[in-house]
């Protein structure tokens, strides 16, 4: 039987919504080379070349290719051998969400045009790396992912970069009771962020947080702009959460939602509710890269 690799595909914006959707608005603004769209053409070219490159090593390789051409889909991954995601970081995270014991390589498509620490692989280093990878000889990192339950039931166990908690309008404020440990408090801020180390380098380092090492398995808590009128600062802003401690927040607010590594999955929170966050015991294993952060 061929050995099986799954291809995550990302969805440039030019593909989106001037190839697919036709967009009138956005086929307007490519036409005019307007400064919000300069990048989009360019971006396009460089990854539809990297996914030909992709798909055609593969092929040369003699593997079973399951293509998924949305980096959000769903897909079952118990029967692969690899994952490829072809994009991004974003595109790398989308498609963690789906693995547990099969690991994953990332391929950054256009690399001046796209994030791509979790990357290890370009279109000019694809085929060697994924060679080795296929030969189970190609190093990468263990990272720690985060588990999410609210109002009693499990809503992720595969959280990668962190989750948000916050009022529904960016405009309101955030109100909640959160716990750690044997310290309590009721708190008012523009919410917070909550994650494993892999993110740390994102909107937890941008909000004041540390940027921990990969190897790290501890969690972060990172309020955002917590308001504090008079009286004693709030303790539980800028925490570290070893394996084994878990953060509880109780929702004061009856419009709240929690943001699930990213923008794309939104779970509703009601007035009342309690959200636990603890390590997950489901790691990901990315393959190329190193355990220290350049």
């Amino acid at each position: 039987m061929k050995t099986r690799v799954i291809v995550v595909e990302k969805r440039t914006a030019y593909g989106r919504f001037v190839e697919e959707e036709r967009d009138p608005h956005a086929q307007l603004l490519v036409k005019r080379k307007d400064p919000s769209v300069r990048s989009w053409v360019e971006g396009h070219r460089e990854h539809q070349k990297t996914v030909e490159t992709v798909e055609r090593v593969l092929t040369r390789l003699g593997v079973h290719v399951h293509l998924v051409r949305r980096a959000h889909a769903q897909f079952d991954a118990s029967d692969a051998a690899l994952v490829v995601a072809v994009g991004g970081d974003g595109t790398l995270l989308a498609a963690s969400n789906n693995l547990d014991a099969v690991p994953i390589l990332g391929v950054n498509s256009a690399p001046r045009h796209s994030v791509g620490f979790f990357c290890a692989a370009k279109r000019s280093t694809f085929a060697a790396l994924v060679t080795q990878a296929l030969e189970g000889k190609l190093a990468g990192v263990t990272l720690t992912r985060m588990q999410v339950s609210v109002a009693g039931r499990v809503r992720a166990s595969r959280i990668l970069n962190d989750a948000l908690f916050a009022h529904v309008s960016p405009a309101a404020t955030s109100r909640y009771v959160v716990q750690l440990g044997s310290h309590t408090e009721e708190q008012r801020s523009s919410g917070f962020w909550i994650g494993p180390a892999a993110g740390s380098t994102a909107a937890q380092r941008s909000a004041g947080g540390r940027v921990q090492p990969l190897s790290s398995k501890k969690l972060q808590l990172v309020v955002r702009e917590p308001y504090v009128p008079a009286g004693t600062p709030y303790r539980l802003t800028r925490r570290l959460i070893a394996p084994g401690e878990k953060v509880i927040a109780r929702s004061n607010m009856d419009e709240a939602a929690l943001w699930l590594d990213g923008p794309h999955r939104q779970v509703p929170v009601r007035l009342g509710d309690v959200l636990e966050f603890t390590t997950s015991e489901n790691p990901l294993r990315v393959l190329g890269i190193k355990s220290r952060r350049s």
